[in-house]
């Protein structure tokens, strides 16, 4: 690999608060200085909380995703059943806490999958991932009020072509999937391989 030099961080000069609608918006405005000398003075940064996400497979190989409509985009997609972490709660409980509500679904093994951040340039909060196997119908569902969620089982072969034709819009859930794919693999292609037809 090429030696290279590394990236210096900013310095910030000035930080004010534009917005505070906490927790789920706080718009903060930097001033900084650049390595080069070179000034900004209104970089806006996202200070979310983490997001927790959760990878569910039950105990007969199918897949538990959710569908919501998403106002952003005005749409409804697959998910990954998740939420916002709660103040001072381990992010593994968090994320079987969130699994249980809105699929009912829990039990089974768990293990970090992969952090992610949804975007490094304007955003502080990382969403962390994590893998469930062997999980089961153990409850029904416990909503919010805002909250009007189904519950979707898919196979593996589903999966794979939802992903393939855009049935996922929110990229951190595809990433996490398609890293799933190529760790263990795809139907009629072997763990390990990376070798994906894209349509």
């Amino acid at each position: 690999m090429m030696k290279h030099d590394e990236p210096q961080p900013w310095r910030v000069t000035d930080s004010r608060y534009v917005l505070d609608r906490k927790p789920y918006m706080v718009l903060r405005e930097d001033t900084v200085m650049l390595p080069n000398g070179t000034r900004i003075d209104d970089y806006f940064i996202f200070e979310y909380p983490d997001w927790l996400n959760t990878i569910a497979i039950t105990e007969d190989g199918l897949f538990v995703l959710i569908r919501q409509y998403r106002h952003g985009l005005q749409q409804v997609h697959y998910e990954l059943a998740g939420g916002v972490a709660d103040p001072g709660e381990a992010h593994l409980a968090g994320a079987q806490r969130e699994l249980l509500e809105e699929t009912g679904y829990g039990g089974g093994e768990w293990r970090l999958w992969v952090e992610l951040c949804p975007n490094p340039a304007t955003h502080t909060n990382t969403c962390h991932i994590f893998l469930a196997t062997g999980v089961r119908r153990i409850a029904q569902q416990d909503l919010d009020g805002t909250e009007e969620i189904s519950v979707c089982l898919l196979s593996v072969q589903e999966v794979l072509e939802m992903l393939r034709t855009g049935g996922v819009s929110q990229a951190l859930h595809a990433a996490a999937l398609w890293r799933y794919f190529a760790e263990n693999g795809t139907p009629g292609q072997p763990a390990g391989t990376t070798d994906f037809e894209v349509r």
